[in-house]
């Protein structure tokens, strides 16, 4: 059998490189990652009755709920924006961060059965669960979108400018920190499971930590550095300035997001591409 020329349809190749990300093997199985984004997509509220109107109803319930917790209790102002346009915008954006970076969080526990039965690239689920939560988010912008456009219309307050052309930035950002650390806390998670339950109880207090109800000018010019440590503050207040004409704008503050989502990016692949080999024995 040595001596026949056998031509292999595909040939695995061990890595080369920790930080390695094998882009032609991810462009093989698009299709593959395209059925992960609809099977995230469709899952998530096929046996419900009122389904997809759900992605409608969650921001506008959470949307109620601050604004008589805390505009109207404990009397949070929002810079002159209207509260409901203020705290969607908030919502809509952490809403998408929490949940890819839950998710991506348990990439390895979650989908054990399916790694230990075939071969596929690995760093397809966490990338099918960024696609799908961008598809949910496209939805849920296009519903404050409406309430924006009435609130244009009848409130001068409203302004947007030029910086609105860096959404696509933004999204960008919060796709790439979310699937990060998401890579972080999977790779970590396979040998330490308490950390789940720490990650669930540390996203719940770094909302907190971030502008979705309350604005950054209201926080002491010394301490909105500390807030400007998490990656969400600048998305959140770059967002809020150029559709709404209020929040905090630095050009510098993008750029030192960016060149951390670099960092993370790079020490997710490692911990990630270090894992996959071994992780089957741990799971």
């Amino acid at each position: 059998m040595s001596g026949i020329n056998q031509n292999w349809d595909q040939i695995i190749k061990p890595q080369k490189s920790m930080f390695q990300i094998d882009l032609k093997a991810l462009w093989r199985y698009r299709d593959l990652l395209f059925l992960f984004v609809r099977r995230d997509f469709v899952s998530i509220y096929k046996q419900t009755i009122l389904g997809p109107i759900w992605f409608f109803i969650q921001p506008i319930l959470t949307t109620i709920t601050y604004l008589i917790v805390f505009y109207f209790i404990a009397n949070l102002k929002t810079d002159g924006i209207p509260p409901i346009l203020f705290y969607m915008a908030g919502i809509v954006l952490w809403n998408y961060f929490s949940e890819c970076l839950m998710k991506t969080s348990e990439t390895f526990t979650a989908n054990a059965n399916i790694f230990g039965k075939v071969y596929f690239p690995r760093l397809i689920v966490p990338l099918s669960i960024v696609v799908s939560n961008m598809m949910r988010v496209g939805i849920q912008l296009l519903l404050f979108f409406c309430f924006w456009m009435y609130f244009y219309f009848t409130n001068e307050k409203i302004e947007i400018n030029a910086t609105i052309l860096l959404l696509p930035l933004l999204f960008i950002l919060m796709a790439g920190h979310a699937l990060a650390a998401g890579l972080i806390i999977s790779s970590l998670t396979t040998k330490y499971r308490d950390l789940k339950f720490l990650v669930q109880f540390g996203v719940q207090l770094l909302m907190y930590a971030s502008p979705v109800v309350y604005p950054l000018s209201k926080v002491p010019t010394q301490y909105q550095w500390i807030l400007l440590l998490n990656p969400m503050t600048s998305i959140i207040e770059t967002f809020k300035y150029s559709v709404l004409g209020a929040g905090v704008f630095s050009i510098n503050y993008l750029l030192i997001n960016l060149g951390s989502l670099f960092i993370m990016l790079l020490l997710g692949l490692f911990i990630f591409n270090k894992v996959e080999k071994s992780f089957m024995d741990t799971v």
